[in-house]
């Protein structure tokens, strides 16, 4: 599967970009391995995902979403963290195992900037 990602920065940018492995990705991301933007905002949280069949796919969202002003990105992470909870997932278990694994606290469905919990 391929991926379209949002992930927010430390300091409260927001960073779009795609994958074929989320979870390595966000990993690469947070040990400074990822892309330039993001090595100085350090940690970075995924605040919005979505699955596509191809790389095409996936790198043509990503081009759409980095076109849309922030507002648009910001209800786009409001509106998948909303079905992310929906569907029963829960933050608080995920951020606890990778931040086991990390080092970084990481919401998997995001969180609002005012409302991190560092564990």
């Amino acid at each position: 599967m391929n991926y379209t990602y949002i992930v927010q920065c430390s300091d409260g940018t927001l960073y779009t970009g795609w994958t074929n492995d989320l979870d390595k990705r966000i990993k690469a991301h947070n040990s400074g391995k990822g892309a330039k933007y993001t090595r100085s905002r350090l940690p970075v949280e995924l605040v919005y995902a979505k699955e596509h069949a191809t790389k095409e796919e996936a790198a043509k969202d990503e081009y759409r979403i980095k076109q849309l002003p922030r507002k648009c990105k910001q209800e786009m992470c409001k509106e998948y963290e909303e079905e992310q909870r929906r569907r029963g997932k829960t933050r608080s278990a995920e951020t606890v195992e990778k931040k086991k694994e990390t080092g970084y606290n990481i919401a998997l469905t995001g969180t609002k900037r005012g409302n991190r919990k560092t564990i």
